[in-house]
């Protein structure tokens, strides 16, 4: 996985795309410029870690289209919006669909570089967590059916001889199937165990 993260900036303003480009670089951002979503679209990589400066009006697919788009392919990657319109509505409707800002031109380069600081902040966060649950998931294919039973009710927070009695088998044999999850789940306590299980739900629901 490429590790290090890109600032993409799709702009058709030229000046502007080239501008906000070197003011990243100059500041130690690795950064990638485009005019437009489709020149963006034929080179994205969802592995590649990184945000999306983005114009709002560009030709051809929109930015507002473009953020949609990525959102139906399951690309969280995290979207500035930059805009020479001073549209509340649409910024509403962007941030509400998930951007990090939304800033109009002219902007100061300062507030440009703290939301992309957030959005690189943003996009680490989301992808450390979508590695903890895939390990998780991992695990809990794993199981067996009778494990996932037993999973369910330690979480809970039901002791051994209460499972035992519920899912009529012994304790003794409750503790072993309890021992198994714990271990396949890769869980050494209970409170471990339970944020896997929480895990397990939000990615599920």
């Amino acid at each position: 996985m490429h590790n290090i993260p890109i600032v993409f900036v799709i702009d058709d303003d030229a000046a502007v795309r080239d501008a906000i480009r070197d003011l990243l670089l100059s500041v130690g951002h690795l950064a990638e410029a485009f005019s437009s979503a489709e020149e963006f679209l034929a080179r994205r990589d969802p592995q590649v870690a990184g945000c999306l400066v983005l114009d709002v009006r560009l030709p051809g697919t929109s930015g507002l289209e473009l953020q949609k788009r990525l959102l139906a392919q399951k690309d969280k990657i995290p979207i500035i919006f930059i805009s020479g319109y001073g549209d509340v509505p649409m910024a509403v409707q962007v941030m509400k669909a998930g951007a990090v800002d939304f800033l109009q031109k002219p902007f100061r380069e300062q507030d440009l570089l703290e939301c992309v600081q957030a959005a690189l902040r943003r996009d680490q966060a989301q992808r450390e967590n979508e590695e903890q649950v895939s390990g998780v998931l991992s695990g809990y294919r794993t199981l067996t059916k009778r494990e996932r039973e037993i999973m369910k009710l330690v979480v809970t927070g039901q002791i051994n001889k209460q499972i035992a009695a519920q899912v009529g088998l012994s304790e003794v044999t409750v503790k072993i199937h309890r021992a198994q999850v714990m271990h396949k789940m890769g869980t050494p306590s209970l409170a471990d165990l339970v944020r896997a299980a929480d895990k397990i739900e939000a990615f599920l629901s």
